[in-house]
């Protein structure tokens, strides 16, 4: 009997051996900005974006932009600085999982994120609730900051977006009537599409101006129905903006069935996928975004381009630069507020003013977004080609 005690006390320290090693290996979010030594006095910063699922190539190459950041600036206040990256899925239940796992279990001192307004919205009442203040990179609806003190960005908002492309559909195109296809379930689409009608009726002066409008849900590949709708319409301009690749699709299946009007859009067409996807057909296709590597708007423009270049051996698109911004904007505060405490660094953040980042001078206003311009580019023979930049009106 005592060789079988024996045994069986050999084989549950082995087993509880292993469950402790399996344990130790296991973990929960990634740290991208290296390993952390036990005991090392570090400054977390927390990333959530989608890097799964619809948004998935938007939320990449927007943690490029905060990566690089990390690699040329990694450290605050004589700190190792530390990402913690999260998966938010695309979904919105997951954003708001995400950011709460950032808060609770990593004790992130800020948090940047997400490309996806709807994303970012979900977050909002984690990151208010716990005061940890979070800076979006990319996400324009006006919902993101609205009434949340925690929550900053360092793009431009949809009103401003949705006003650019119209201004640029009556002046440019000379369109007297528009039509407005969306993508319902995303909070930016909708959005969007509300500012960019409200211009177009304004600017025309005519109530009528916006002729129909129709409507799709994330997922969507058949749009034969919307467009046979609004083909009758007989519009000057379809504006269009949503996921993109959902926008590509749309926009093939527009040629293929005779409709030959301009189709313009918003920032979200900026990945390589709405160009793999549309082939041809997205040839003329024509948006609003946020930067462009053609016209280097700052000297740090110019540092993040080459750094960007040397890794990647090719143009970054406008969302990985406002990746960078965000980092720097958060280094910035971190370095006023002369600590990693996340109240300090949010009072901090609110007094950011003619911060020098890659797309462009950034200054947060009272409600924590940033006043920008807005680049207009255009697929051509293949590429985003840069068109023009609208500054705003001041």
């Amino acid at each position: 009997m005592k060789k079988v005690g024996k045994k069986f006390s050999f084989m549950i320290a082995m087993m509880l051996i292993a469950a402790l090693v399996f344990t130790g290996c296991a973990k929960p979010a990634q740290p991208s900005g290296g390993d952390t030594p036990a005991g090392e006095d570090v400054i977390k910063i927390g990333v959530f974006e989608p890097l799964t699922g619809a948004n998935a190539a938007g939320g990449a190459i927007e943690l490029e932009g905060v990566e690089l950041a990390n690699e040329l600036y990694p450290e605050v206040l004589g700190k190792k600085v530390v990402l913690v990256t999260v998966d938010n899925k695309s979904d919105k239940v997951e954003a708001a999982n995400a950011a709460s796992r950032l808060i609770d279990k990593e004790k992130v001192s800020a948090i940047i994120g997400s490309w996806g307004s709807s994303l970012s919205m979900a977050a909002g009442d984690a990151v208010k609730s716990a005061q940890i203040p979070a800076v979006g990179a990319s996400c324009t609806n006006p919902l993101v900051t609205l009434n949340n003190d925690y929550y900053f960005r360092v793009c431009f908002i949809d009103p401003f977006q949705g006003t650019v492309m119209a201004n640029y559909a009556i002046n440019k195109l000379g369109a007297k009537k528009a039509a407005i296809i969306q993508e319902v379930s995303s909070d930016y689409s909708v959005g969007l599409a509300k500012f960019f009608t409200d211009a177009f009726k304004s600017l025309t002066g005519d109530e009528n101006a916006i002729v129909g409008s129709a409507s799709y849900s994330t997922g969507d590949q058949d749009f034969s129905a919307q467009l046979t709708n609004i083909k009758a319409l007989n519009p000057d301009v379809i504006f269009a903006p949503g996921n993109f690749t959902e926008s590509a699709l749309l926009i093939k299946q527009a040629r293929q069935s005779g409709i030959t009007i301009p189709i313009l859009g918003g920032d979200t067409w900026e990945t390589p996928e709405f160009i793999d996807i549309g082939l041809e057909n997205v040839e003329g296709a024509v948006f609003s975004t946020f930067f462009t590597s053609e016209v280097p708007i700052t000297e740090k423009s110019d540092e993040f381009l080459k750094a960007y270049r040397e890794k990647y051996n090719k143009e970054p698109a406008s969302v990985t630069a406002l990746g960078f911004d965000a980092y720097l904007v958060i280094l910035d505060a971190i370095e006023r507020a002369g600590s990693a405490d996340s109240v300090a660094i949010r009072d901090a953040l609110a007094q950011t003013k003619d911060y020098m980042g890659a797309a462009g001078i950034i200054t947060l206003d009272e409600n924590g977004d940033a006043v920008k311009s807005a680049v207009i580019k255009v697929v051509k023979d293949g590429k985003f080609t840069y068109l023009d930049t609208i500054e705003p009106v001041k």
